[in-house]
């Protein structure tokens, strides 16, 4: 049974148990990263459910399709693992937004897309799922007794079928066992304040650094592969340009309200089509579960098992990583990611296009 609404000229978004279960196709590794991210930083859990909901509900009914709004990946998995504060964040989020903004405007994505190369942004990619993999399995060695625990679950999960949602299911099973530990937590409204960071703030290597490889994964993965999916799983015509619109404007109206910075990705729309969202109803019903969660679950968050979310984060990498590896070359994608790991993913970025700027004029001239 299916239940339809109609907005605008002749849009309309459905509420079925396809669209219900489509939403949870772009939570996969949504939650562990959020999650993460409240937990391991000084961001407000239920700020950040805040943002991801209302955007959830703006972007799907503005495009009319099951889009996705992710956390920024690069960005997020450095915070996660310390190499930037959440102040640092934040700027670095800021900074995304407005490059976005702009690039968007002009109409100059095609072009970027084409000076980075596939290659690198595959590279940056394999190098954020190694940053996350690590943190991982340092929190997985703080109680190795319930991270076994959880990996066995990931393998019944996966034996009947359902490799994708193990993620989801370990970080249900984790909010069980902190609302064991902790009782069901009073409902509490999210705290939404202003905060911008100054310029000095924003101007530093680490936030520069952090910037452009998150851009490097954006321009690839956010923009020109969620449009092509778009056309080909929904036939919406939403171009690479148009998303690097609405990614920035998203940045630079929720990061300074205390929101993680976000953005669209190819991941979460072909999840929900997987899952069986059809219409901008995956996104209107995620929204509202997400903006659930910021009200009534968020004090489960200080009890919720450090070990526990290592292995999420550990199947978070492993997903990325394998997505990482689908590259035209593997000596420069894999040069990037383990330069990305011991290093920083800037300087990674850069080596990276340099390389590839390298080897593309020298095949052109020979």
């Amino acid at each position: 049974m299916a239940i339809s609404f109609e907005y605008g000229a002749n849009d309309r978004f459905e509420l079925s148990v396809g669209e219900f279960a489509g939403a949870f196709g772009d939570s996969v590794t949504v939650l562990p990263i959020v999650i993460a991210v409240g937990t391991l930083s000084g961001y407000s859990l239920g700020t950040l459910l805040l943002g991801f909901g209302v955007f959830q509900v703006v972007w799907g009914l503005y495009y009319r399709a099951p889009i996705s709004v992710e956390p920024m990946k690069a960005l997020a998995a450095l915070v996660i693992a310390g190499a930037l504060t959440a102040g640092q964040l934040a700027a670095a989020g800021l900074l995304a937004g407005a490059v976005l903004l702009v690039a968007g405007g002009t109409r100059t994505l095609d072009r970027i897309e084409r000076l980075v190369g596939v290659p690198v942004v595959r590279g940056i990619q394999l190098a954020v799922a190694l940053v996350l993999a690590e943190t991982g399995l340092q929190l997985g060695l703080e109680g190795v007794s319930m991270a076994l625990a959880a990996v066995a679950v990931v393998v019944v999960v996966a034996i009947a079928g359902f490799r994708r949602a193990g993620a989801l299911v370990v970080v249900a099973l984790g909010m069980g066992w902190a609302a064991v530990q902790a009782g069901l937590p009073a409902p509490a409204l999210p705290a939404v304040t202003v905060s911008l960071p100054t310029v000095s703030a924003v101007l530093t290597t680490d936030v520069l650094g952090a910037t452009a490889g998150q851009l490097a994964m954006t321009v690839g993965n956010a923009a020109v592969a969620t449009s092509l999916l778009l056309s080909d799983l929904y036939e919406r015509d939403v171009s690479p340009d148009a998303l690097a619109s609405s990614m920035g404007a998203m940045n630079l109206l929720a990061v300074p309200l205390g929101a993680m910075p976000m953005c669209h990705g190819s991941g979460g729309v072909a999840g929900k089509y997987a899952f069986g969202a059809r219409t901008a109803g995956a996104n209107v019903i995620l929204g509202v579960l997400y903006l659930l969660a910021a009200v009534f679950a968020v004090g489960l968050l200080a009890a919720f098992p450090l070990a526990v979310l290592g292995v999420v984060l550990v199947l978070v990498a492993l997903e990325l990583g394998r997505t990482g590896l689908e590259t035209s070359n593997l000596p420069l994608t894999l040069l990037v990611g383990m330069l990305g790991l011991l290093t920083n993913v800037g300087l990674a970025f850069v080596a990276g296009v340099a390389v590839h700027l390298a080897h593309s004029r020298w095949r052109a001239a020979g």
